[in-house]
């Protein structure tokens, strides 16, 4: 028994005989088959848009889950390294050290490997970009001053980066400052052995700096976090140190001292960095999600509408046809 489809088809290919009525019989059935094929391929087409979009909302959605529960766990961590940094700084005010502002610094960058996490990468390496540029501009000023012995210099800057996404950034506008890069570090929560050995590979040329510089992202709140910079002394800084003198100390203490305070800024920093970045991945992630909803919501609609008009342009082929027989 014919099928519908062969019926129209038969329709379609049939030879024109019964006058001016009939040519045009033919042509809206010509017609009408042509402007439904689009609607088919277009139905499907749409229907593979929506099967994308909703397992990319259910991979965004993942990811979501995850990174709330790392939050939380981070946010416990945080407060316990703020406590690490807290007591170093404490001990510098009292003293009144004062880390110069001049002279050959290592910049510490603190960010990570992973992506999907909004602008917090892109922020740290704009900050960073900014205080090589700064440092330029003063160059330029203090060379126009002084004539040819500036009182800064940009090249008296080493970069230190912890983390590809920063490093790969950084890569393109400063490859010259590069001194040591690290990878696969903090993970999961940043632990303080961690900050302990990269404090152990840093201090091997310590000597060679007047301060370090940590740059890192600090936690706001679940919805914020900044970009700062903090400075720490070396040793030669804290022996300047005018309070120094109320502190008892033996000459071998003050090394050790530098180091634990590096060990403890590092930590603080990749925990307050680690928190940062599951906050903005979990506000990234939730973003993505409501994007990837609103557009599943318009697709359905123009997927109904698409498959609405497809059925009634095949019912119109059909009254058409069996209207042409009689």
């Amino acid at each position: 028994m014919p099928t519908l489809s062969a019926f129209v088809r038969g329709l379609r290919g049939a030879s024109v005989s019964w006058g001016r009525s009939s040519v045009a019989v033919s042509y809206k059935i010509t017609r009408g088959f042509r402007t439904s094929s689009p609607c088919l391929a277009t139905l499907k087409e749409i229907e593979q848009r929506l099967k994308s979009i909703k397992n990319i909302e259910k991979i965004t959605m993942t990811i979501k889950t995850v990174a709330q529960t790392k939050l939380s766990r981070a946010q416990r961590s945080m407060i316990a390294a703020r406590k690490y940094s807290s007591v170093s700084r404490e001990v510098f005010q009292s003293a009144e050290t004062k880390v110069p502002e001049q002279g050959k610094t290592l910049v510490i960058v603190c960010s990570s490997d992973k992506g999907l996490c909004g602008g917090i990468h892109s922020n740290l390496s704009r900050n960073v970009r900014s205080l090589f540029y700064e440092m330029e501009l003063e160059e330029e000023q203090s060379a126009t001053a002084d004539g040819d012995n500036p009182s800064k210099n940009a090249s008296d800057m080493e970069l230190c980066v912890i983390g590809d996404k920063v490093r790969s950034q950084l890569m393109r506008f400063v490859p010259e400052a590069f001194h040591l890069t690290f990878a696969q570090i903090g993970r999961s929560v940043p632990t303080y052995e961690e900050a302990l050995a990269l404090t152990n590979i840093l201090m091997a040329n310590a000597a060679s700096y007047e301060r370090f510089l940590v740059i890192y992202n600090s936690f706001r709140s679940a919805v914020s976090y900044s970009t700062t910079r903090s400075s720490l002394p070396t040793k030669e800084t804290m022996i300047k140190s005018p309070q120094l003198a109320a502190f008892e100390y033996e000459d071998d203490v003050l090394e050790p001292l530098m180091e634990f305070a590096l060990a403890n800024e590092l930590y603080a920093a990749l925990v307050e960095g680690h928190c940062s970045e599951m906050s903005s991945r979990r506000n990234a992630m939730e973003n993505a999600s409501k994007n990837a909803g609103d557009m599943i919501s318009r697709f359905s609609t123009l997927y109904n509408r698409q498959r609405q008009a497809s059925i009634t342009n095949e019912l119109i082929d059909i009254v058409t046809g069996a209207n042409a027989l009689q």
